[in-house]
């Protein structure tokens, strides 16, 4: 008889999410596998392919081929999927009015208008395009602080409301409370500000240390303190007076000492992704993982878009899975982990 507990490897699956190349996912696809052996814990949607320009496109196509996808990957998981998308609005924008979804302002625009009521109504109808979709969690909004014309990933192509934490923090709460109206959870990013960065981590590891202030954790804190807050995403930025040695994505004194402990967040810290070139070019990918999940990370986002593997999640699962037997992370740890994801689950009826 099989015990309904967990084993070791389906509660590591759950700390998982992973993007995938295809349209749909049939039985031979590397996917398939990942939720039927691996339990995985969530997937990621791409609109672009990125890794191979030759290939036209990712996994939207239309709102009926979405709806389908997330349908039939829900059906093969064995746990319900955390199913996300990065929907900020404006350029990062994955449902794009050419594949017959509404378009989107940006955030800069919203928080230049700067009326709360309307960052409402523009969330509340992104979210509910999301939840006809079985879309359930919107990787945003972004609060980090538009502090830097420099900022190529951030300011230059309008992710943030503003430079003023409280009206990063106002609006950020409106498109909080608007999904939520609508079933669908957020992700506040990218912790603990990635808003005065000079570079872009998808490129190499960017300093911060004589740009970053304080401020620019507010707006996390006043989201905490709203009990808006489900997950945090990570920045892989390094800033050498949190943490002398490790990025933030990697830095139990950022994660666990400062977003669990100084802020009192609760919930689920998911990393930005992992095959970015400020992780990906100065770690290994057991080292990252050993780091991360000793920082606090609870769920680890591999796009598979940068850098293409079919066998990422299985790759990741067996080293963690490693990381355990071997004693350096604890089983304890996993739990701990694993318990934080059950719970958000469970709050969204994914159960």
């Amino acid at each position: 008889m099989k015990s309904s507990q967990p084993t070791l490897r389906e509660k590591i699956g759950q700390m998982l999410l992973l993007g995938f190349r295809g349209y749909e996912v049939n039985d031979g696809h590397p996917l398939a596998r990942d939720l039927a052996e691996g339990n995985l814990g969530g997937v990621i949607f791409y609109d672009q392919e990125m890794a191979d320009r030759s290939l036209s496109g990712r996994n939207i196509r239309s709102r009926e081929q979405v709806k389908a996808l997330v349908a039939s990957l829900q059906h093969r998981a064995r746990t319900p999927l955390l199913v996300a998308i990065d929907q900020e609005g404006g350029k990062v924008n994955r449902l794009k009015p050419a594949y017959g979804f509404p378009a989107t302002r940006s955030q800069a625009e919203l928080g230049k208008v700067n009326l709360p009521g309307q960052t409402f109504a523009h969330a509340e109808q992104m979210a509910q395009t999301l939840a006809d979709l079985g879309i359930n969690l919107n990787l945003a909004p972004v609060v980090d602080l538009a502090v830097c014309e420099a900022n190529p990933i951030i300011q230059a192509i309008g992710r943030s409301f503003s430079g003023d934490p409280a009206i990063v923090a106002r609006h950020a709460l409106e498109f909080v409370r608007a999904h939520r109206v609508r079933g669908v959870m957020t992700c506040p990013k990218h912790f603990p500000g990635h808003g005065s960065a000079r570079g872009d981590t998808h490129q190499g590891l960017v300093d911060v240390t004589a740009h970053w202030t304080e401020q620019e954790v507010i707006p996390f804190q006043r989201l905490i303190e709203a009990g808006c807050c489900d997950l945090v995403m990570t920045a892989h930025v390094f800033n050498r007076t949190l943490d002398a040695e490790r990025p933030a994505t990697l830095s139990r004194a950022v994660l666990d000492g400062l977003l669990r402990g100084k802020l009192g967040f609760k919930g689920v810290i998911v990393s930005d992704d992992m095959e970015m070139k400020a992780i990906s070019s100065h770690y290994g990918l057991e080292q990252a993982l050993h780091y991360g999940i000793e920082a606090g990370l609870d769920l680890l986002c591999f796009g598979n878009n940068m850098i293409y593997d079919a066998n990422i999640g299985t790759k990741a699962a067996e080293l963690i899975e490693r990381l355990v037997v071997s004693g350096k992370i604890t089983e304890a740890r996993i739990d701990e982990s694993f318990g934080r994801l059950q719970n958000l689950k469970r709050k969204y009826n994914l159960t």
